[in-house]
């Protein structure tokens, strides 16, 4: 190792090795942090060079703190804790209340984001900072506030918003082309053989439950095939490929509720195409912002939001 330097260090290493230390992972620290391996490798280096001793001992197969590893990480928790502190104080005082909420890109695409107008006419003093992401970050580590999540069991400390229905949609162009006998007929599910069907591109255990082979199955048809198919990576894609046409899609009701009732997608088998899921909408608040009153007006509204879906998506009311 080279000698150590005398200057300060930078707060970007030390939150890498933050990460890292606590994972004992380059990649899942990578993954939390929005950067890539090699970045994170980088400023591992940068502060090993800097303080002039090795902070992890490389394995093949897995990553251990030093001696010396163990001693700047008792430090480096507790400072980055009272420096992420002093930053929300700071911010909070500065006269503009701010709501951090986490959700899926979906959801934060087809459901939030096109509400959050109206909360802002209600709360012009308020400012939602929404970090949409496929990651489930920790809403305790006080970064966010509150989490819009979508899971089979309920997150700690979390309301439910409203459950999971899925329905295949077309766009009304197609629609009518359909009608004319310009396209072919959509009547039945065995029609879909002759259509186009976009495909969520997921390989996570839930993706399962969102997937056409289950919506075939459960209308007698398991062993159908498409003229094609659009494998894409999120719902708001698949969304999108009906609302031009390319394609037919199986589509979250709770998310495209609106857009049936503008017209804007139409749902070429009616109710008897709807198929449950056992995936559930949650509201879940971070402990420390709980009794936050921008917090709490923003939940409020949120849930005031949920029982509109739940009206929209015909589902029974929260007893």
């Amino acid at each position: 190792m080279s000698t150590p330097r005398q200057r300060p260090l930078a707060i970007g290493p030390l939150r890498a090795f933050a990460a890292v230390a606590r994972l004992l992972s380059f990649r899942a620290a990578a993954e939390e942090l929005h950067l890539t391996q090699p970045a994170i490798s980088r400023q591992i280096k940068t502060l090993e060079e800097e303080l002039g001793a090795s902070l992890f001992a490389r394995g093949t197969r897995h990553v251990e703190l030093t001696s010396h590893g163990a001693l700047l990480q008792r430090a480096c928790v507790s400072a980055l804790d009272r420096l992420d502190g002093a930053v929300r104080q700071i911010r909070q005082s500065r006269g503009r209340r701010v709501v951090n909420v986490t959700t899926f890109a979906s959801f934060a695409s087809l459901w939030l984001i096109p509400r959050l107008e109206a909360f802002q006419r209600e709360h012009p003093d308020i400012d939602i900072r929404v970090s949409a992401t496929d990651m489930v970050l920790d809403i305790d580590d006080g970064e966010m506030d509150l989490a819009l999540r979508y899971s089979t069991t309920a997150p700690a400390h979390s309301r439910r918003l409203f459950g999971e229905t899925l329905t295949p949609v077309i766009s009304p162009w197609l629609a009518e082309q359909v009608a004319k006998g310009q396209r072919p007929p959509m009547r039945v599910a065995a029609d879909l053989a002759d259509h186009t069907l976009a495909e969520e591109d997921d390989q996570r255990p839930s993706a399962e439950f969102l997937s056409w082979r289950r919506w075939l199955a459960e209308q007698g048809q398991p062993g159908l095939n498409p003229r094609r198919w659009m494998y894409l990576n999120f719902t708001y894609q698949q969304v999108q490929a009906a609302l031009t046409g390319q394609a037919v899609a199986l589509a979250r009701v709770a998310l495209v509720a609106e857009s049936l009732e503008r017209g804007e997608l139409v749902e070429p088998f009616g109710p008897a195409g709807r198929m449950d899921s056992p995936l559930t909408y949650w509201l879940a608040v971070a402990d420390e912002s709980r009794q936050r009153p921008e917090v709490q007006q923003f939940c409020q509204w949120v849930l005031a939001q949920a029982a509109l879906t739940r009206h929209a998506i015909g589902e029974a009311e929260l007893s």
